[in-house]
């Protein structure tokens, strides 16, 4: 009797726990990355575009089969297009043609500020204003009009410094700031924007995508027209050179290059949120490479999503 009654409570605590077994848990939108059903198609177009953008051209057959077998044996992971960014950016391995990815890498973004700031204008040109400056220093020099001279050798020493750039970015000499600092400090930039008044007004408008306030107009056409101190974006210069570099080394200026990077890769700028992520880094660090690498790798710039 007691061994049937036994059974019969053994029995029922089980089926009691069987029924009372609860449902796996459902997450909604939680789903595991898809990064690798991604089309082949879609892979190759990221590749095509990243050279197009960091290099200035397509990638060979051979450059697109490894490239897109390297995303997909990494899952296409955000670290695995961060990696193959890095490459193009900086691998200074020999490529025929370009030198190196690197050497391609650092002439295309001289390129494109040429085409922000000075209309494109070819290396050749700037060559042969140089040998202009050059010419006049030795004229004035020979007929002993010392002030014409050393105003002729400030402005080929001046403009000269744009070309320089180039390399000067490529060996880590000097900052993104400076090259554009450099492409608004020239005897080129002051032709295409002739006079202090839209000489000031340009430069606003190109490197900080606003015009400035009657207040800072005011202020910056002092500095340079009169040599006199003014303070302008919270810094005190008392000429045209010192206004490039307080312009060059503001806040707004790496805010500006968040919107021109967004408008050049994306075709659109960027909203608060994002300015607000990027420039706490950014203007720290001054890390252009690090700023397009965090647009370049998103599934917004890919066409993933």
């Amino acid at each position: 009797m007691n061994s049937l009654i036994f059974k019969i409570f053994f029995i029922s605590i089980f089926v009691f726990t069987v029924s009372c077994k609860k449902d796996p848990l459902v997450i909604n939108n939680n789903n595991a990355p898809y990064y690798s059903e991604i089309p082949t198609i879609l892979l190759e177009n990221y590749v095509n575009r990243i050279y197009i953008d960091l290099i200035g051209r397509e990638p060979l057959d051979e450059e697109m089969s490894k490239d897109v077998q390297f995303l997909r044996d990494s899952e296409v992971s955000l670290e695995s297009r961060d990696s193959l960014l890095r490459k193009l950016q900086f691998d200074t391995t020999y490529i025929m043609g370009d030198s190196s990815y690197k050497f391609a890498y650092f002439h295309r973004v001289y390129e494109i500020c040429k085409v922000r700031l000075l209309e494109g204008v070819a290396n050749s040109y700037i060559s042969s204003q140089l040998n202009n400056f050059w010419n006049n220093y030795i004229n004035d020099s020979l007929s002993n009009d010392l002030l014409s001279a050393n105003k002729g050798l400030l402005n080929y020493n001046i403009l000269n410094n744009v070309l320089s750039s180039e390399l000067e970015y490529y060996n880590g000499i000097i900052e993104i700031n400076e090259m554009h600092r450099r492409m608004i400090y020239n005897s080129v930039y002051d032709n295409i924007n002739m006079n202090t008044f839209n000489f000031i007004n340009a430069a606003f408008d190109n490197l900080l995508f606003r015009y400035p306030t009657q207040y800072e107009f005011d202020e910056v056409y002092k500095m340079i027209e009169d040599n006199t101190a003014q303070v302008v974006l919270g810094v005190s210069g008392n000429n045209k050179e010192h206004f490039t570099h307080i312009i060059c080394e503001s806040r707004e200026f790496y805010e500006g290059i968040i919107i021109w990077t967004y408008q050049t890769l994306l075709a659109r700028n960027p909203n608060t949120e994002e300015t607000d992520f990027l420039i706490n880094n950014f203007f720290v660090s001054h890390d252009f490479q690090w700023l397009q690498r965090q647009i370049m790798k998103t599934d917004e710039y890919a066409h993933f999503n």
